[in-house]
């Protein structure tokens, strides 16, 4: 039996790459950033698919079917995960963002494929004030074209990532006279942690250059005050924990007046990573020193705490580079979603 996908927002393609392993073939994926598209196509040895720069408003889902000779209703499934960074709780703003409408122009591709499934990743923030009338619109008009929708809110570290990620995986499910047979997986209670996932791994060069035998095993090469600031907190602090001498001016109000307590912060050794998010390479932006060493965590560091495999190869600069990583959907969350889809489609 065969288990057919196509890969929308397929970003680096920790998706693809874990429905892959979870037993789906990807026929097609695409994704609007060069880099991305460039990283895919880099990673023969992962993807064997077509895969494509393209708007996703530019998609033509006839014009697809055609070209992998399927029909209306025969693909397995299409998934996504739209831009995230409208919805963020993080993000700062006006709550009209022009990356929000990309939720509705998904599941209207979505319904001219008619696939039997189809998946949406995001941040929860979609859900909130930001989103949830834009979400809800969306979900409905799927569910008037024939799917029900499951929804929820799954958190990586309990699917073998060893990051605390939540994030809402929306499964929608196309209606037959048959009961409903998708069910979400069941959580693991063993956690993997950050010393499980990088000790092995040496020091990179302190000059922010790459390491000789290891591909993206580079760090941010830090000023003297943060250089001064990451030797002073230990494992699981941050910014709280910093004398009021080495505070930035707009954190001396302290932490409890305007957050951010994590920027400036280590990893636990023994417990998983924080969230890694496109901007992870900096020790500035969150909890993404290394638990011992005075840096900032790698590249290759991110890419296996986002559970990619240690020999897949990104395009593009350091920011790039990072933005794909942190973007990404864990693979090891994919593939225990993507199991879930081949038993039900089973």
């Amino acid at each position: 039996m065969r288990f057919t996908c196509i890969d929308s927002f397929s970003g680096a393609g920790g998706l693809s790459l874990g429905l892959s392993k979870a037993g789906f073939d990807i026929l097609y994926s695409f994704d609007i950033d060069e880099h991305a598209v460039k990283t895919q196509l880099l990673n023969k040895k992962y993807f064997n698919h077509k895969i494509q720069q393209q708007d996703i408003r530019e998609f033509d889902p006839e014009e697809i079917m055609k070209a992998l000779d399927i029909k209306k209703g025969e693909l397995s499934l299409f998934a996504g995960g739209p831009p995230c960074q409208g919805f963020s709780i993080q993000r700062i703003g006006a709550d009209q963002d022009d990356r929000n409408n990309f939720v509705f122009v998904f599941i209207e591709k979505m319904i001219a494929l008619s696939p039997k499934f189809f998946l949406l990743e995001n941040v929860p923030g979609i859900n909130g004030n930001r989103g949830k009338k834009i979400l809800g619109d969306a979900l409905v008009h799927a569910e008037k074209n024939g799917y029900h929708i499951h929804k929820n809110i799954l958190d990586a570290q309990e699917y073998g990532v060893p990051q605390r990620r939540k994030r809402i995986i929306i499964i929608g499910e196309r209606e037959s006279s048959s009961p409903l047979k998708f069910s979400y997986p069941i959580p693991s209670e063993k956690k993997i942690s950050v010393r499980d996932t990088i000790a092995h791994l040496p020091a990179p060069p302190k000059n922010g250059k790459e390491h000789p035998n290891i591909k993206h095993h580079r760090s941010d090469k830090l000023s003297d005050i943060n250089i001064k600031r990451i030797k002073y907190v230990k494992e699981g602090q941050g910014m709280a924990f910093l004398p009021e001498h080495l505070l930035a001016d707009c954190h001396k109000a302290g932490a409890d007046n305007i957050g951010h307590r994590n920027v400036y912060g280590r990893m636990k050794w023994d417990d998983v990573a924080p969230t890694i998010t496109a901007r992870f390479d900096s020790f500035t932006r969150g909890m993404f020193g290394h638990p011992e060493q005075n840096r900032t965590i790698s590249l290759r560091e991110g890419a296996l705490l986002q559970t990619f495999p240690s020999d897949f190869e990104f395009v593009g600069n350091k920011v790039d580079i990072a933005r794909q990583i942190g973007n990404a959907v864990p693979v090891n969350l994919a593939f225990a979603i993507g199991k879930e889809l081949v038993k039900a489609l089973k």
